[in-house]
């Protein structure tokens, strides 16, 4: 057995390898759209793999399109030469069951007309209220006229009405919106369903649920006006952490076969890092000592920092979600474990101005008081994103951090008054 493992294992499999490697070389040189494609589709549905692959794409020049309803299918598809268009079914929340019933219809009956027209259409399949949220938020209903913050706010009922019209045909009802002729009947249907309208979201908010949705941003990126000071600041990016793993098999080969090979990164280098903070997950180490790992993303992905207890009280303001920071740290490079970035310091990039959530308590009753400390007690967390401070006549003082959305704000507002709550 020794013996021939020595050739027949190493050499078929070798053989095998050579030609899978020719095979697939060869269609990425002569049809790299098509390759991509393919490649992006054998991860349909991962959101973790997608945006290594779109970085790929991006590298060869092929330009990746927003999902459309009228002109996705379930996968990634190819439009002419150098585009993928985005495949519905790798949407988060929707699967791939729905999209292929909503392909279908499409391809059936003709491209959908209007958001309503959709949800006619697609009422008696598996598409379900989840699916419809997702696509709206990912923009697959952007060539309607309707704002996407209108959609959301609108769809839940537009189904209902569905839903009640369909169940009332079922026990024989006619409604008025079933005489007339097919015109009239198709104003009248303008009619029938409401639209609760409400002004387009900020740009920073739709690329922020892109994201969620998609796993990537496909119509911006809330980093690209400072791309030329980031990249000419920063020492190392995500994906040059990801290639580390490479350099390392690779001078593991050397090594065994007797030559040397100098490396880029090595174990302990100081580095610098720029970008957006996404993710923040406190605990406790077993001295009772806070650390941190930090999710921060910039151009070629997301990268996790190890943030022990010096560095962390050091960062103070700045360490609040969707802040641009630059990290000062070392690499932490260990076989068969990820290259990871140790802070020491972390501070806001640039001179961008950070939000600061205010509460004007000046005039405030205890009764009021007590109620803010009990909501900026609740909403304290690890998915903090602004600073508070409470201001009392001319004096401001800081009070934290917390998780702020538009309905969490308002509950501050039903508390203060409009007036007094504020963010600058």
């Amino acid at each position: 057995m020794a013996e021939f493992a020595k050739y027949a294992f190493n050499k078929s499999h070798a053989a095998c390898y050579a030609v899978i490697a020719y095979r697939t070389a060869y269609l990425k040189a002569y049809y790299p759209a098509e390759f991509m494609a393919a490649t992006l589709n054998s991860f349909l549905g991962n959101l973790d793999k997608i945006p290594q692959y779109i970085d790929e794409c991006k590298d060869l020049g092929i330009e990746i399109l927003k999902p459309e309803i009228n002109k996705s299918n379930t996968r990634f598809t190819t439009e002419g030469e150098a585009k993928i268009r985005f495949g519905l079914g790798s949407i988060k929340n929707v699967g791939t069951v729905p999209v292929d019933n909503i392909v279908k219809e499409r391809n059936e009956n003709g491209p959908y007309k209007s958001f309503t027209d959709f949800c006619e259409r697609i009422a008696g399949e598996a598409v379900n209220k989840k699916c419809i949220e997702s696509l709206i938020k990912a923009g697959a209903f952007d060539e309607f006229k309707q704002t996407r913050s209108t959609l959301l706010a609108s769809f839940e009922g537009i189904i209902d009405v569905i839903q009640s019209t369909r169940k009332k045909g079922f026990q024989g009802q006619v409604s008025m919106f079933d005489l007339g002729t097919e015109q009239e009947k198709e104003e009248m249907n303008e009619i029938k369903y409401q639209f609760d309208e409400h002004e387009e979201m900020s740009n920073k908010e739709l690329l922020s649920i892109e994201k969620e949705m998609l796993g990537i941003y496909i119509s911006g990126h809330p980093l690209e006006k400072l791309r030329s000071q980031i990249e000419a600041q920063s020492t190392i990016n995500t994906m040059q952490l990801r290639q580390i793993e490479e350099q390392m098999s690779s001078q593991n080969l050397m090594e065994e076969m007797g030559e040397s090979h100098n490396l880029q990164f090595v174990d302990g280098q100081k580095v610098k890092y720029a970008g957006l903070i996404t993710a923040i997950k406190k605990k406790y180490t077993k001295s009772n000592k806070i650390m941190a790992f930090v999710s921060i993303e910039d151009f070629y992905g997301t990268a996790e920092i190890l943030v022990f207890e010096n560095a962390y009280l050091n960062a103070g303001k700045s360490l609040v979600e969707e802040n641009i920071v630059m990290v000062d740290g070392r690499l932490s490079i260990r076989e068969d474990e990820s290259a990871t970035i140790i802070a020491s310091e972390i501070k806001d990039f640039g001179e961008q101005k950070q939000k600061i959530f205010t509460l004007d308590i000046t005039n405030a009753s205890e009764e009021q008081k007590e109620k803010l400390r009990g909501l900026i007690h609740y909403f304290q967390g690890d998915k903090n994103n602004i600073n508070v401070q409470i201001k009392i006549e001319n004096e401001t003082k800081p009070s934290g951090q917390i998780y702020l959305t538009e309905k969490i704000m308002e509950l501050f507002e039903e508390i203060l008054g409009k007036e007094k709550v504020a963010i600058e």
